[in-house]
């Protein structure tokens, strides 16, 4: 069994780039808990605040519930449900799985390849995270779902997926003038531009393009924060900060909160802004929206 190949193939509900990462992030943290204790159950009730916190900060905007995936990951071959009536799911239904005291785990089949291939469960993790995430996110992924493997190993290793771009971080970065859109960091160390990086709007990992109408230049802190939906561009071209950012010290104030409702930084005329398309689909699928109003001058 490719088991890898299998992690890849989750079935998942699609429909015009709305990001479905329900399966992949139980999967995730049920592997990171396989790690843990390799014979332990996971007893929906008692994991149900980890997974609507996974989801809440990792998924898109909308409510979903952890139930869908605790349920419809069976059908993938990879997770198995039993209740205290015996084995099989009671359904997507949060009060059916609460009350039967349903518990998951990764399916035995599945169980046995991994004692058999340690390696296995990294190169399963590595393939979720590539697939379904930006790279600025999987460390704190492999952190939040209890995932230890070293930064190194979380890097994408898919056979036949199409690479990244190693032109466009220069692209990019020429088109914003070597500065950050949002605040104008334009730090160096000599002539070499340090903390800024090219960041994909639409995501790479779903099938965002490595053009420059689908990216920013950002410094490391706006990117994190742009790709967990904490940050966000507006149709105005305009940044977009999250109401449900918190933060009162001078630094989170000058860096984050202040930045509601400035116009973005470049890109210097000649070089093409970003695409409506691309902007829209980061506004329903990763912001974390609504946005604060513009601070007053």
């Amino acid at each position: 069994m490719d088991w890898p190949a299998r992690a890849a193939n989750l079935r998942q509900w699609t429909n015009n780039g709305v990001r479905a990462p329900h399966k992949p992030l139980l999967l995730l943290y049920a592997l990171g808990r396989y790690q843990q204790d390799a014979d332990q159950e996971l007893v929906y009730r008692a994991i149900e605040a980890d997974l609507k916190r996974l989801l809440a900060e990792y998924g898109p905007g909308n409510r979903s519930t952890p139930a869908y995936p605790f349920h419809h990951l069976v059908s993938d071959g990879v997770w198995e449900v039993r209740t205290r009536r015996g084995a099989g799911s009671p359904g997507s239904g949060v009060r059916e799985l609460r009350d039967s005291g349903a518990a998951g785990r990764l399916t035995p089949d599945l169980r046995a390849a991994l004692r058999r291939d340690p390696s296995l469960l990294g190169r399963m993790a590595r393939t979720l995270l590539d697939l379904h995430f930006p790279p600025s996110l999987h460390q704190e992924l492999c952190e939040a779902t209890g995932l230890e493997l070293e930064y190194a190993e979380t890097q994408p290793l898919i056979p036949g997926r199409r690479p990244r771009s190693q032109a466009l971080r220069e692209l990019v970065l020429t088109a914003y003038e070597y500065r950050c859109a949002f605040c104008g960091y334009d730090g160096r160390i000599g002539a070499i531009p340090v903390g800024l990086e090219a960041a994909h709007v639409y995501w790479w990992a779903l099938g965002g393009p490595d053009e420059v109408d689908n990216a920013l230049c950002l410094c490391s802190l706006h990117h994190k924060l742009f790709d967990k939906g904490v940050l966000g561009v507006s149709d105005e071209h305009r940044v977009m900060v999250a109401q449900r950012f918190v933060g009162h010290s001078p630094a989170a104030q000058d860096q984050v909160v202040s930045l509601a409702g400035r116009p973005l930084l470049g890109p210097q005329p000649g070089t093409p802004s970003i695409a409506a398309a691309h902007r829209s689909w980061h506004a329903t699928q990763v912001f974390h929206g609504p946005s604060r109003p513009a601070m007053a001058s």
